[in-house]
């Protein structure tokens, strides 16, 4: 039996978040999915979304994303909560950052949106908005492995956090993620992309290698700019790729 630090995590985020509650299920299709029909229908009020298992959990580019066999073998959640910002570039590496820095310092990023340690997918961030009336509604997904999973049918091999530290559960995970999650968020909200840069850099796992783009095109990843568009210099001259829906692979 699971043991969700819920109240832990509300005392932590309220006084910054007016109106934010914590919600643990023991299933549902998707935690994203279920947040985006709460806002269509009206609901825009902060949250964070706990699924124990997923059912038809998503990634980026339409993948699914599985929850694992057993309870708490992957960390599912969604923040949603209504921003008001003039420029969104960026957020999905501000969201990574913060993933990173409070789980360990070896793990990297991986553009746009993955958390990788060695070259292996331990998280996965999916942020989707919609529009309601004069509000703008974000929900954020992250997943993270945190025990060993199968690699079948993956293009990425796994890792899982109880490789850097073992006997952590998801809720010890959660607890370490989910308020440095909401700061890091009203962060980019007030300042956006700027602030997060440098620290981005030092985190940025394909910088400097040779990567090659779902195009076909190839060169060597020179990090992120002002506006975390990532930056490849190739034959053509250095190129900037901004949409998340280009996939980015690592050529060595």
């Amino acid at each position: 039996m699971l043991r969700w630090p819920a109240e832990a995590i509300w005392e932590a985020v309220v006084p910054t978040l007016p109106g934010f509650t914590v919600e643990v299920l023991p299933q549902l299709d998707s935690t994203n999915t279920e947040l985006m029909r709460r806002a269509r229908a009206g609901r825009l009020e902060p949250v964070l979304l706990v699924a124990e298992a997923q059912t038809a959990g998503r990634g980026r580019l339409g993948r699914a994303w599985s929850s694992g066999t057993q309870p708490g073998d992957v960390l599912t959640f969604s923040l949603g909560l209504p921003l008001q910002m003039a420029d969104w570039s960026g957020l999905s590496l501000a969201v990574g950052l913060s993933v990173v820095q409070s789980l360990h310092p070896d793990l990297r990023l991986k553009w746009p949106n993955d958390v990788w340690l060695a070259d292996r997918k331990l998280a996965g961030i999916l942020i989707e908005t919609t529009q309601i009336g004069a509000a703008r509604y974000a929900v954020i997904g992250v997943g993270i492995n945190i025990r060993p999973r199968d690699a079948t049918g993956l293009s990425t091999p796994p890792a899982w956090l109880q490789e850097l530290v073992p006997g952590t559960d998801a809720p010890q995970a959660l607890l370490q993620v989910a308020a440095p999650l909401v700061q890091a968020v009203q962060r980019f909200e007030a300042q956006g992309w700027g602030p997060f840069h440098p620290a981005y850099a030092a985190r940025d796992a394909l910088a400097g290698r040779e990567v090659t783009l779902s195009d076909g095109s190839s060169g060597q990843a020179r990090g992120v700019d002002g506006s975390g568009a990532l930056l490849v210099h190739t034959a053509a001259g250095l190129k900037k790729i901004s949409s998340a829906e280009v996939s980015v692979r690592p050529s060595n």
